[in-house]
């Protein structure tokens, strides 16, 4: 697959993408910017580093965006996500792998409590279909 082919593919599965399965989207994109500064702190390479936690605090800023605050549990997730977009802040100040580790160990556990979301959703609906 040539790199247009595959961008043409990526686009097309934003695109076609849900709700849901955007947020799931945004927080693998975290997590992937999160591990690659990482990397770039142990290489020396800073300007690539900032770049990387840049993304990864407006992915951050993004899901406290849209974070539905009607919803009760809004009130619990978005001081967490403040937090998180602060440390991003503090690791990329002090190139400090650690940091990066915490913040990486928080993205990882909304993805996969998000993922169980979805996975429980699609159960729902599947089974709401199969009755009808």
């Amino acid at each position: 697959m040539s790199n247009k082919q595959y961008q043409a593919y990526q686009n097309n599965a934003v695109n076609t993408a849900s709700g849901g399965e955007l947020t799931l989207m945004l927080y693998n994109g975290c997590i992937k910017f999160i591990k690659q500064a990482s990397k770039n702190i142990q290489n020396g390479e800073f300007e690539q580093k900032n770049t990387n936690i840049q993304k990864a605090q407006n992915i951050i800023q993004e899901l406290m965006i849209t974070l539905d605050q009607k919803i009760a549990i809004s009130q619990q997730i978005l001081p967490l996500y403040e937090y998180m977009h602060y440390q991003l802040k503090e690791a990329n100040i002090k190139n400090d792998p650690a940091i990066l580790d915490e913040v990486l160990g928080l993205t990882v556990e909304f993805r996969d409590t998000w993922k169980q979301v979805i996975i429980k959703n699609r159960q729902t609906t599947y089974k709401q279909g199969a009755q009808v």
